[in-house]
């Protein structure tokens, strides 16, 4: 009896072996999230002009997805259906107001941050990960997501004598008497260089702080997420950034005045018109050149945000065992398809930044292949060998980190309820059902800007392109969750409590059995 106590015992001592071993075994994961970020990165071939020599250093050793979409064109949907894992027309967040912890399916379900606490790794956050959404008890910034999380902090106080502001109606500093570009939401579309160096700007002090956090022992596996926050709207950063830039090489994205002349509904009305930034900028070549300038800058800014995170991990003993996954959370326009911003289904608005670094991988991969951000939760898991979670979208990329030219699959973006977009690579369909129902048909490999819309056609070849993109839509439309604001907190039509942030949710949610 007592020498099958003894085995039995051995037994359970080499299983649990062999648990901290798979454990110990398992890589860490830096996941860097850079806000408003286009595929204007050095790296991803979009515009030579910007200078991002930290980011394109990563992908010397990387898989450089060339194009890659989001899920949804502004912040909020894009990172929700990143960090649940579920599709913007399932869970109804649509916009940036809906918070996604009113879908009954992130009730339900671990994000992306929980899946790797409930399977052994610490979890650590700083920066915007999550977008961030005003309640009754505070801001609810997805703290409750991770093991360790801080709010974000540093100066943006600007130099207003060098202040430029459509919003306000200053040029320069100089308050212009014309105010007919002084209306619209949104962020306020303005550029300045701070007051404060870089080494006091948020950003750069997000990014000190995991360079504090990478000198530091842990005895699990560590998922960190890095946020930062430019290139997003205004572009506040140290006067160096600019100076990076002649204004007087500068070149001017391409457009067309006439462009949107063929985006018609059924009841043949014009779909858009140029935004107002864009008729603010335009009116000035200089003007048009320095707003391109500060976007440059605030890029540049956020590069040397990521280096100081990168060059950390370098130096730490967690370089030769770390994956590392840098992206932009969506486009952003820069005058194409006459506009800036994004929250459009073009595909300046939907394709960004994506890279990643496998620990063993020493040179540049390019994948032309049409991924989606959506793809980096399933990714991940299926690359740290964690228990698949088979009820989310998105598809994992580790076919594709082992062999680029694989065949793959189109790829789709949601604009609030009944508009989407799907991009293959040789066409870009867009189907907006909002109100009037809106098609746009281009085909990217010889028409890369999509100045020619197709969508008209009554060519054979054409309808059948059109039909087979068409199908591919989602099915289901969610109906959008409640905006989650101090006043509007219960005007949801359905899926789960319209929701403040809870300050004992993070317990609630480790003791529920999240799937």
């Amino acid at each position: 009896m007592k020498q099958i106590f003894v085995i039995l015992v051995f037994n359970l001592f080499i299983v649990n072996a062999n648990i901290y071993a798979q454990k110990a075994d398992r890589p860490n994961i830096i996941l860097i999230a850079v806000d408003d970020l286009n595929d204007w990165v050095g790296a991803m071939g979009g515009n030579p002009q910007m200078l991002t020599p930290n980011m394109d250093k990563l992908a010397k050793q990387s898989v450089v997805f060339r194009n890659t979409s989001c899920a949804g064109p502004v912040c909020c949907p894009s990172r929700s259906a990143l960090l649940s894992g579920f599709m913007p027309s399932k869970t109804g967040a649509y916009g940036n107001a809906n918070n996604m912890l009113n879908s009954i399916l992130v009730q339900e379900n671990a994000t992306l941050p929980e899946y790797f606490s409930k399977n052994g790794y610490v979890t650590i956050s700083k920066g915007k990960i999550f977008h961030k959404h005003l309640t009754e008890n505070g801001v609810d910034h997805g703290q409750w997501a991770f093991d360790e999380w801080e709010l974000e902090n540093g100066s943006s106080e600007i130099i207003k004598e060098k202040l430029y502001s459509r919003n306000e109606g200053i040029i320069n500093g100089q308050v212009v008497t014309d105010a007919k570009y002084k209306v619209g939401g949104g962020t306020e579309f303005a550029w300045a260089p701070t007051k404060a160096p870089k080494e006091e700007t948020k950003d750069y002090r997000t990014a000190t702080w995991f360079e504090n956090k990478l000198k530091q022992d842990y005895d699990k596996p560590f998922f960190m997420a890095v946020g930062i926050s430019k290139p997003h709207l205004p572009w506040f950063v140290p006067q160096e950034y600019f100076d990076r830039y002649n204004i007087d090489t500068i070149k001017l994205p391409e457009y067309k005045l006439n462009d949107l002349d063929d985006i018609l509904s059924k009841n043949n009305e014009k779909y858009a018109s140029p935004s107002l930034d864009f008729q603010w900028v335009q009116q000035d070549p200089v003007l048009f050149k320095k707003a391109i300038q500060a976007y440059m800058a605030s890029a540049s800014y956020a590069d040397d945000c990521v280096g100081v995170v990168l060059e950390a991990l370098k130096k730490s003993k967690y370089a030769e065992n770390t994956i590392v996954v840098l992206f932009g959370d969506h486009g952003w326009h820069l005058g194409e398809k006459l506009r800036f911003r994004k929250a459009e289904l073009w595909k300046e608005s939907t394709q960004t930044t994506f890279i990643v670094h496998v620990p063993g991988m020493t040179k540049q991969q390019l994948c032309f292949r049409n991924v989606n951000l959506m793809d980096i939760y399933p990714t991940l898991i299926d690359l740290c060998k964690l228990p698949k979670k088979d009820n989310i979208d998105g598809e994992s990329l580790s076919p594709l980190l082992a062999n680029t030219t694989l065949q793959w699959h189109p790829t789709v973006t949601t604009d609030g309820k009944g508009s989407h977009s799907v991009i293959s690579e040789e066409w870009h369909y867009i189907y907006r059902g909002k109100k009037e129902i809106v098609e746009e048909l281009y085909n990217i490999k010889n028409d890369p800007m999509e100045w020619d819309n197709l969508a008209n056609s009554t060519k054979k070849e054409i309808l059948k392109v059109k039909e087979e993109l068409h199908a591919l839509l989602p099915k289901v439309d969610a109906v959008p969750l409640p905006s989650n604001g101090k006043n509007n907190a219960n005007d949801s039509e359905e899926g789960g409590k319209a929701g403040n942030v809870d300050l004992t949710l993070k317990a609630k949610r480790l003791l529920q059995k999240l799937h």
